[in-house]
C-alpha cells in the first residue's frame, strides 16, 4: 500500500465516522407499525402537561413539555399527532433557555395521523409544544349535561387506547415507549378533574388540579375525566368516583375490590401502582372498562345492583399486572395484554366466588370465542393470536380472539404443566419484566426456556405454534365444566319439551345462569314462545345490561317486536360497543335494516367516536 492510497483511505474513514455521528430518522428501522416514533433515535421519557379544558369550544389548550433522551448525534425527534394545531415549538437543555424551532409535519394518514418531526441539538433535553386539540379529536368526548346521569353539568372523558392519545397530546404514541408524567389541568369551577395519576378526593375551589404519575406508562394509558364527580372510599387503598346520583350504587357494587386486590397480590406479586380507584362514567363510554393506572374507567352498565357483573372489575384490576406492568410491545401482540388478563380475572373470581362460578365465566368466554370465530371465518388470519395489523386500525385486533383464545391458550398451559408451576412462572414473569414491554416471539422463547422445556412432551401436547400462529380454534382447547350450567341446560330442555316456564326451578339462578339460558335458546324459537318466556321471567323489562343485550338479540332473531321499544331505549342510552355491535349486526342480517338505521339515526350522537366508527361500518354496509 502506498502512502497516498493510505491517506485517501484515512480521509474516507474520517468522513464516514463523522457521518455516523449524525443520527436521522430515515436511517433507523421502524419498530411499531402504528407509530411514527423512532425511539432508537430519540424518545420521550417525561411529559409535563399544562392544559385548560374548554367545554364550549370542545378543545384542550395548553403546553406539553417533553423530557427526552436522544442518541449521540441525533438531530431530530419524531412524535405522533392527529388533528393538533401546533402554535409553537421550542427546545432547551434545561427547560429555561428555550430556542424556537420549526417542526415538520408529515402527510395526514386517516388512521395514524401525522408525524411531527422536531429538530433537536446535541444538548436538547426538553421540547416545549404549545398546541390546541381539534373539536373532532377522537380521544375526547365532550358530553352535554343531558347525556350525563345527573343532567346538571357537562362531562369530558378520554379514551386513548389504542392510538388516540395523539389526538389530545403530541406524544410518541406507541405501547412500547414509556414515560412518567405530571399535569396541571384547569377546568370550570364546580367540576372535578381526574387522571391516570395521583388524584384529588374533593373539588378544587379554583378549578385547578395538579397530578403526578411516577411510574412510567405508555401513551395509551393517559387518561382524563372532568365532571360533577364525588368520591367514596372502598378501603385503605381503593375508592370509587361517580356522579352524585350514582355514587351510592357504585360504592355498594364495588365493595369487594379490596378483597380482589389481596387475591391478586397473593397470586402474582405486589400491586405496583399505590392506589386502585374506579370512576363510573356516563353511559356513552364505549368499553366495559379501561385499565388506566390508578383509575379504572368503568361503564355504568356493570351496576347491576347485585354485584353479579364485577368480574369486569377483576379484569381491569388484573390489567395492573398484565398490560400496565408488562405491556404488549405493539398492537400486533395485543393478546399478551388481554389473554393474560382474562386468565388472571378468572383466577381472581375463582378465589373470590368459587370454582363453579369461575367455570361459568370460562364457559361464557368459550361461547364468545366460538361465536367470534364463526362470524370471522375459520381461515381468517385475524383468528390467530399473533396478528399483522400493519396499515390497519389496531382496533381491528380488539376481538374475542385476543381475550378468549388467549385465555384458553394460557389455561391449556396451566392444565398441562400444573397450576403451581404455571403460577410460579407467571409471578416471575410479572416481576422480571415490570414496567417493560413484551412481544410474542420473546414471550414464547421465555415460555419454552423457563417452563415448557422442563416438562418433556409439554410443547407437543400444547401445540404452541398452532395456537399462536394458525387460524381457528385448536381441537385441544380445554373444556370448562360448570354443573350450574348443566342444570340450566336441563331446564331449557324441559321447557322445549313442553314444561311451562313458570314451573322451572330458577329462584336461585345467577346472572350468568340466566345469560346461559337466553344464549342457548334455539334460533327458531317462535314469537309466541318468546312471549311466554317474557311473561314468566320479565326479560324485556330487566335492567341488567348483559341480560338485556342477550334477550334483545334473541328478540331480533325471532322478530319478537314486543321487545323492540325497550331495545330502542337500551340502544339509545347505552354506548358500550360490546352491546351495540351484535344488536345492530343482527338487525342488518335479518332483513331489518330500516329498523337498525332508524334507531341509529337517533342514537348516534350519544355514542363515543370509537363506537360510531364501528356502527357506521355495520349499518352502512349495504347502502
Amino acid at each position: 500500500m502506498t502512502v497516498s492510497r493510505f491517506c485517501l483511505l484515512l480521509v474516507g474513514l474520517t468522513l464516514l465516522l463523522t457521518a455516523c455521528d449524525v443520527v436521522n430518522s430515515q436511517d433507523m428501522p421502524k419498530q411499531d407499525p402504528h407509530s411514527y416514533a423512532l425511539p432508537d433515535v430519540a424518545k420521550v421519557v417525561q411529559l409535563d402537561l399544562d392544559i385548560e379544558v374548554d367545554f364550549e369550544a370542545q378543545q384542550l389548550i395548553g403546553t406539553a413539555v417533553l423530557g427526552i433522551e436522544a442518541q449521540k448525534g441525533a438531530r431530530e425527534i419524531v412524535l405522533d399527532g392527529k388533528g393538533l394545531t401546533i402554535s409553537s415549538v421550542r427546545i432547551s437543555p434545561n427547560r429555561l433557555d428555550t430556542k424556537a424551532v420549526q417542526p415538520v409535519l408529515g402527510p395526514d394518514d386517516p388512521i395514524m395521523g401525522q408525524s411531527i418531526t422536531i429538530p433537536i441539538e446535541e444538548n436538547t433535553t426538553y421540547v416545549h409544544i404549545q398546541y390546541t386539540t381539534s373539536p373532532e379529536a377522537e380521544a375526547l368526548q365532550f358530553l352535554p349535561a343531558s347525556l350525563t346521569a345527573d343532567k346538571k353539568h357537562p362531562f369530558l372523558l378520554t379514551q386513548s387506547q389504542a392510538i388516540l392519545a395523539r389526538t389530545w397530546v403530541p406524544i410518541q404514541d406507541s405501547p412500547g415507549i414509556r414515560f412518567t408524567y405530571s399535569a396541571r389541568v384547569k377546568v370550570p369551577k364546580g367540576l372535578m378533574a381526574l387522571m391516570s395519576a395521583t388524584n384529588p378526593t374533593e373539588k378544587s375551589e379554583d378549578g385547578v388540579y395538579v397530578f403526578k404519575m411516577e411510574q412510567p406508562i405508555p401513551a395509551y394509558l393517559l387518561a382524563l375525566a372532568v365532571g360533577d364527580i364525588e368520591f367514596s372510599p372502598l378501603g385503605e387503598r381503593s375508592g370509587v368516583y361517580a356522579e352524585p346520583s350514582v355514587l351510592e350504587a357504585a360504592t355498594y357494587e364495588f365493595a369487594e375490590v379490596e378483597a380482589m386486590m389481596d387475591i391478586a397480590e397473593e397470586l402474582y406479586g405486589p400491586y405496583k401502582w399505590e392506589r386502585y380507584d374506579i370512576i363510573v362514567l356516563p353511559p356513552s363510554f364505549p368499553f366495559g372498562g379501561m385499565e388506566n393506572p390508578r383509575l379504572t374507567f368503568a361503564t355504568p352498565t356493570i351496576l347491576a345492583g347485585d354485584r353479579s357483573l364485577v368480574s369486569l372489575v377483576a379484569h381491569e384490576l388484573a390489567h395492573s399486572w398484565s398490560g400496565n406492568l408488562v405491556t404488549n410491545a405493539t398492537w400486533n401482540d395485543f393478546w399478551l395484554n388481554e389473554g393474560f388478563t382474562v386468565y388472571f380475572e378468572n383466577r381472581i373470581m375463582e378465589a373470590l366466588k368459587g370454582r363453579d362460578y369461575s367455570e361459568m365465566l370460562a364457559y361464557i368466554s368459550y361461547q364468545d370465542l366460538t361465536g367470534e370465530v364463526a362470524a370471522m371465518g375459520l381461515q381468517n388470519l385475524d383468528t390467530r393470536l399473533a396478528l399483522d395489523l400493519t396499515g390497519r386500525n389496531p382496533d381491528d385486533g380488539m376481538t374475542s380472539i385476543a381475550y378468549d383464545k388467549g385465555y384458553y391458550f394460557l389455561r391449556l398451559i396451566e392444565e398441562t404443566v400444573g397450576r403451581a408451576k404455571f403460577d410460579a412462572f407467571l409471578k416471575s414473569y410479572f416481576s422480571s419484566h415490570a414496567f417493560q414491554t413484551m412481544d410474542t416471539k420473546t414471550f414464547l422463547s421465555e415460555l419454552d426456556g423457563k417452563l415448557l422445556s422442563a416438562h418433556p412432551g409439554a410443547s407437543e401436547t400444547i401445540r404452541v405454534e398452532q395456537w399462536v400462529n394458525q387460524t381457528g380454534i385448536p381441537d385441544n382447547i380445554p373444556v370448562a365444566q360448570s354443573n350450574r350450567f348443566k342444570n340450566v341446560s336441563q331446564s331449557l330442555t324441559s321447557w322445549i319439551a313442553g314444561q311451562p316456564a313458570e314451573q322451572l326451578e330458577v329462584d336461585d339462578w345467577s346472572t350468568q345462569e340466566w345469560l346461559h339460558f337466553i344464549r342457548t335458546l334455539p334460533d327458531s324459537v317462535s314469537k309466541e314462545h318468546m312471549a311466554r318466556l317474557d311473561q314468566a321471567f320479565g326479560f324485556t323489562d330487566r335492567t341488567n345490561s348483559e341480560l338485556q343485550c342477550a334477550w334483545y338479540l334473541q328478540a331480533v332473531l325471532s322478530k319478537y317486536e314486543a321487545a323492540y321499544p325497550a331495545m330502542r331505549s337500551f340502544l339509545t342510552k347505552v354506548g358500550r360497543r360490546k352491546f351495540l355491535s351484535p344488536l345492530y349486526k343482527a338487525m342488518m342480517n335479518t332483513g331489518q335494516e330500516e329498523l337498525a338505521r332508524d334507531i341509529y339515526a337517533s342514537a348516534r350522537e350519544n355514542y363515543h367516536p370509537i363506537a360510531r366508527t364501528s356502527i357506521d361500518e355495520i349499518v352502512n354496509k349495504s347502502e
